[in-house]
C-alpha cells in the first residue's frame, strides 16, 4: 500500500490530490492535516511559493508514516505584465527524492493586483471581489478569472501529475 500524506486540508487541493494517486494507484491511503508553509500567508514570487509547497511536503512527511508528502501552495508572482497567479507543488518521498511541479498562470486584473501589492491576501480579496467566502477552498482565483473553466481543484491536479509523473520517472531510473 502506497501512503501518501498531504500537508493541507483545503477541499481543492486534498481533491486534486486523491484524484490524481487513484489514477496511478490502486492500493492507496491518505492522511492530511494542515502543515506550515513556512513562509508568508501570501506568497508573492515564485521562489516563495515552491519554497511553501516544499516545506509543507517536508512536514507533513516527518508527521505521518507516509511513503510519500506532497505539498501544494497558490501564491502570486510578478513580471513585465503585471501580476500572475502561480502554483507550485512538491513530492518528498523517504529515500529523499525532492521533486517539484508548476503549473497554471493567469494575469490578475490590475484592482486585484494592486491590493496584493499593499500587503493584502488574495483569499480574501476574491471573496470581496466575488462577493462570498471560502473562494479559496472552491474555484479559487483561477475559477473565478477563467469563468469556471478551470477550477482550482483541476489547476493543481495538473500539477500533482506532473508530480507522479516526475516521481515515477525517478525511480524507474534508479531501480536500472
Amino acid at each position: 500500500m502506497l501512503k501518501i500524506g498531504i500537508g493541507t486540508t483545503n477541499p481543492a487541493k486534498v481533491q486534486a490530490i486523491q484524484k490524481a494517486f487513484k489514477e496511478h494507484y490502486e492500493d492507496v491511503e491518505f492522511e492530511f492535516f494542515k502543515t506550515e508553509s513556512n513562509v508568508g500567508e501570501q506568497p508573492i514570487s515564485d521562489q516563495e511559493t515552491i519554497e511553501g509547497a516544499l516545506n509543507r511536503a517536508k512536514n507533513i512527511l516527518r508527521a505521518t508514516e507516509g511513503d510519500i508528502g506532497i505539498g501544494l501552495e497558490g501564491g502570486v508572482t510578478e513580471s513585465l505584465y503585471g501580476m500572475f497567479v502561480c502554483n507550485w507543488g512538491a513530492l518528498v518521498d523517504r529515500s529523499g527524492n525532492e521533486i517539484i511541479g508548476g503549473g497554471a498562470r493567469i494575469l490578475l486584473p490590475k484592482e486585484i493586483s494592486s491590493r496584493l501589492k499593499g500587503g493584502e491576501e488574495l483569499g480574501p480579496l476574491m471573496d470581496e471581489y466575488t462577493q462570498t467566502s471560502g473562494i479559496r477552498k472552491k474555484e479559487g482565483a483561477v475559477g473565478v478569472f477563467t469563468n469556471g473553466l478551470i477550477t482550482r481543484e483541476a489547476m493543481f491536479l495538473h500539477v500533482v501529475q506532473l508530480l507522479i509523473g516526475q516521481w515515477q520517472l525517478r525511480n524507474k531510473e534508479q531501480d536500472k
